[in-house]
């Protein structure tokens, strides 16, 4: 996280310097000609400053008074008349558009187009996958769900650079245990009935996370949902056990491995795949049979590197949120 600078160190930058130009306090004029000119200001003591910050203060409690102001008044009351008549027009005019929507299943709808006729009838001849959702996603719109990826890291990347303590005004091990122990408040270390059933929990969790994953082309799930499954496993055990036993295996260097190369692995599993299909090639990649574990190509391994950028982003959300700092 940036440092602010000290008045010190602000006063040897060019933007100080600048200002200070902009103001007429140049340096290089002598004081004698600097009083001459006028350029000299004389400093207020505390109890004018005071005086005049209680004028101020007076003269908006006075202009925002509607006992004393009636045009502010009369103002307030308009104000919420002309939003109410906007909330009710913009209700009328959106119920009205409603009424000449086509009926729900009608064949001659905008969105029945060959698009979606394309992805029902050749979804798994074309891609392999049952679940033709995951066919659409990770395959007839792989690079939008790669897109969308590569937000899910930036965004945590931001958190990283806005929250993380500064590595100079890190406290020493003492007070880092002291730290620690005070922590106890917010997360219940020792509490035996969420440990215990934390500890019955979790794994569970984590199996049906990547159980989720893995039959993503099978049945309803995929990347997206298991990742946020196994996400949510990750933080129950961090509040059951603390930061102490969950940076045993996982820790910042972590989710930054784990994104790299699972970002990078869709984004060369993908870049094969587009180019293959863009000259016309055949990509050598077989589809294997619809319906086994091992099969849809590359969506099995694209469902992995998705579930893997979402779980490590949502723990790592939650961690710098709750703490700061991994």
């Amino acid at each position: 996280m940036s440092r602010r600078k000290t008045d010190e160190e602000y006063s040897k930058t060019k933007a100080y310097k600048f200002f200070k130009w902009l103001r007429g306090e140049n340096s290089y004029i002598p004081e004698e000609t600097r009083m001459d000119m006028g350029l000299l200001i004389p400093i207020e003591d505390d109890s004018t400053i005071k005086e005049r910050m209680n004028e101020k203060q007076m003269a908006i409690d006075k202009v925002y008074d509607e006992d004393s102001n009636k045009l502010l008044k009369f103002f307030n009351k308009m104000y919420r008349v002309v939003a109410a008549m906007f909330l009710v027009i913009l209700a009328a005019l959106l119920i009205y558009n409603v009424a000449f929507l086509p009926p729900v299943g009608e064949r001659d709808k905008p969105d029945n187009n060959e698009v979606t006729e394309r992805y029902i009838e050749k979804g798994i001849e074309e891609t392999g996958a049952v679940n033709i959702v995951t066919g659409m996603i990770l395959d007839y719109r792989a690079f939008d769900t790669f897109g969308e990826s590569n937000v899910l890291f930036v965004a945590t990347i931001t958190v990283l650079i806005l929250l993380r303590l500064n590595k100079d005004k890190r406290p020493d091990r003492d007070e880092l245990e002291d730290h620690e122990s005070s922590d106890r408040i917010y997360e219940p270390k020792n509490d035996v009935i969420l440990q215990t059933v934390a500890g019955f929990l979790v794994p569970i969790i984590m199996i049906f996370g990547i159980y989720v994953i893995l039959n993503g082309h099978l049945s309803p799930g995929g990347g997206f949902s298991g990742g946020a499954i196994i996400g949510a496993g990750l933080i129950l055990y961090l509040n059951a056990f603390g930061f102490e036993k969950a940076e045993r295996f996982f820790t910042e260097k972590t989710y930054k491995w784990i994104s790299f190369f699972a970002l990078t692995t869709y984004c060369l599993c993908k870049a094969y795949s587009f180019f293959c299909g863009a000259n016309h090639l055949d990509s050598h990649i077989p589809l294997g049979t619809p319906g086994a574990i091992l099969s849809s190509g590359l969506i099995l391994i694209l469902n992995i590197c998705v579930g893997l950028v979402v779980a490590c982003t949502m723990y790592t959300f939650y961690v710098m949120f709750r703490k700061g700092d991994f």
